[in-house]
């Protein structure tokens, strides 16, 4: 009697909202450890630190993503940041002061989410990974709690996969509420190469990170409580 082949179930999957940073490359460590099957994406926003979108697909490599897409979208056409416009990168500033800096991208993280969720429509994935931290960021008001629930609840009335098909989309932020040194320590203890990720707005033309912007000195504080040395160059020690 031939035996009858029963079907495994299909790997779950997820995208990953990866832009080649230390959180968002931790994100991509924390869903593969799931067990998910990750699908990156990556926007080119015509961003002043355009570094990270080499580190973004070193890291999508480097950690085994299923697949890693990078979209093109001008948002120096908007501008309004000092990431998108003519605008300079503020400089040894406190980075958890209650003003948001204008490193802030209008509407960034609602355009970016919003590409994300394309994809998982696309790749029929139902988790939407992305790397906010309402602990360790610059005020940026879309890392917030109350926007990632809002956008979830959206993701379900604007999709097809979610209007007709039930599915119930979720955005995962699994470093919400943890410190930037707690991110580093978790992504270590997953095998994380930080040396592939990038941080700095303001990279200088070789290739430094300057050391002084918000992402700059939040990243080496974070380092630094960790106890654990920092693997990028910096233009200052």
């Amino acid at each position: 009697m031939m035996q009858s082949m029963v079907s495994k179930d299909p790997q779950p999957r997820a995208v990953v909202l990866l832009s080649g940073g230390l959180d968002s490359t931790t994100v991509l460590a924390i869903a593969l450890a799931e067990g998910l099957e990750c699908h990156c994406l990556t926007v080119d926003y015509r961003q002043r630190h355009r570094v990270e979108l080499e580190a973004a697909r070193k890291v999508a490599l480097a950690l085994g993503a299923a697949s890693h897409r990078v979209i093109t979208l001008d948002l120096r056409a908007i501008g309004g940041s000092a990431l998108t416009d003519d605008i300079d990168v503020p400089k040894d500033q406190d980075p958890e002061s209650c003003e948001v800096p204008i490193t802030y991208v209008p509407a960034r993280n609602t355009i970016l989410l919003s590409l994300l969720l394309g994809l998982a429509e696309v790749v029929e994935a139902d988790q939407l990974f992305i790397g906010a931290n309402a602990v360790d960021y610059s005020g940026y008001p879309d890392c917030r709690p109350a926007f990632l629930q809002t956008f979830e609840n959206l993701a379900s009335l604007a999709t097809v996969a979610g209007a007709e098909h039930g599915v119930q989309f979720r955005v995962r932020a699994p470093l919400l509420e943890l410190s930037k040194a707690d991110i580093i320590r978790r992504g270590l203890d997953l095998g994380v190469d930080y040396g592939l990720t990038w941080s700095c707005y303001d990279p200088t033309a070789d290739g430094h990170a300057c050391g002084r912007c918000d992402s700059c000195i939040l990243r080496r504080r974070g380092f630094q409580e960790a106890g654990v040395e920092d693997p990028i160059a910096y233009v200052i020690s």
